[in-house]
């Protein structure tokens, strides 16, 4: 629970209210009710300020409101923000519970959590108020940085590393090895992948997620990038900071990906391609070249966004225009023995 006055200082709004109102939970608007904050950003839906029945709400500016409010030019952020201050408090450290098995050459830090079932191999080191829930397994000399999540059976290979208050859901693996192999006659000869990653300070990587192990250097996830569930990031990608990419996405092998990027769900990269920074790519879109930063792209091949929508509207007709296309086909025909006719006649 919190006083009105003390989230609005902790989103850096603007009160209008009694900041002594206490909020006990954030909830929708239409179901909010007494003690419960709820918040509105899109224009179409401030007509259920009428009916809003919540303690307080959050809003952008220029709006009137009958019920006290945090004022904000940025409402969806101040509302995360403030559902992170009351529905996800810090968990108290437990240590290393029993069930867990931490090499003695491990070195952890202070107020850490390791549930049981984790394995922490030799010389791994985690940093303070890390939390490693059930069946985590950290090969030998991986590096977790300060204040770091880890859900239930999150594996990460030997020597790879992850930094600060980085978040990774159940069941990711980082630092597998990478797909390489030689051809070798009839067969192929298992290329070893000695690289490793590098998550860099908080990234979020979700569930079922794999992000390959160099073969030789550093596959790297940039600072801040977030990655949806089922995401595969081949052997030695680079992807740059601040990146959002969404679910069932694949990149495959030394591609680079830039700065503030978004790539829709399930996209599709080829390998050793270089992608410009702020370059936006719709779901399903298929990447076979190189790209210039800032451009807004779909279809597969990629192309301007605008151009593919325009394109997307024909298919639909394209039956009927198959059918016009032979009936005039027929009709030529049709015409061209006129004419050879009576030429003959003539």
């Amino acid at each position: 629970m919190a006083t009105l006055g003390e989230l609005a200082a902790w989103v850096g709004g603007r009160l209008t209210g009694n900041p002594d109102l206490e909020v006990k939970g954030v909830a929708p608007i239409d179901s909010a009710g007494e003690g419960e904050i709820t918040f509105l950003s899109n224009p179409k839906y401030f007509k259920r300020l009428s009916g809003c029945r919540a303690s307080a709400i959050i809003l952008p500016p220029g709006v009137e409101c009958p019920i006290p409010a945090i004022v904000s030019p940025n409402p969806y952020l101040a509302f995360a923000k403030i559902l992170t201050a009351l529905a996800c408090p810090s968990p108290e450290p437990k240590g290393v519970m029993a069930g867990s098995i931490v090499s003695p050459s491990a070195v952890l830090g202070e107020s850490v959590t390791i549930h049981p079932g984790c394995v922490v191999g030799d010389q791994v080191r985690i940093g303070d108020g890390v939390v490693l829930h059930p069946n985590v397994v950290l090969y030998e000399g991986v590096v977790i940085g300060d204040h770091s999540l880890l859900h239930a059976g999150v594996v990460v290979r030997e020597r790879c590393r992850i930094g600060s208050h980085v978040i990774i859901q159940p069941s990711a693996v980082i630092g597998g090895d990478g797909f390489g192999f030689a051809p070798d006659g009839a067969g192929y000869f298992k290329i070893p992948q000695v690289g490793i990653v590098i998550v860099e300070d908080g990234v979020e990587i979700g569930a079922g997620t794999c992000i390959d192990r160099a073969t030789l250097g550093v596959t790297r996830i940039g600072k801040g990038t977030k990655i949806d569930n089922l995401v595969q990031v081949a052997h030695n990608v680079v992807i740059g900071e601040n990146t959002v990419i969404v679910s069932q996405v694949g990149i495959a092998g030394s591609t680079e990906i830039g700065n503030h990027c978004t790539l829709g769900g399930q996209v599709a990269v080829a390998g050793h391609l270089k992608i410009g920074d702020n370059v936006m790519l719709g779901a399903r879109s298929g990447v076979s070249g190189n790209l210039e930063p800032n451009q807004i792209l779909s279809g597969a091949p990629v192309m301007p966004h605008r151009q593919f929508l325009k394109a997307a509207t024909t298919f639909s007709h394209l039956p009927e225009m198959r059918r016009e296309l032979t009936q005039l086909q027929n009709r030529m025909r049709e015409l061209e023995q006129q004419l050879e006719e009576r030429e003959k006649l003539s």
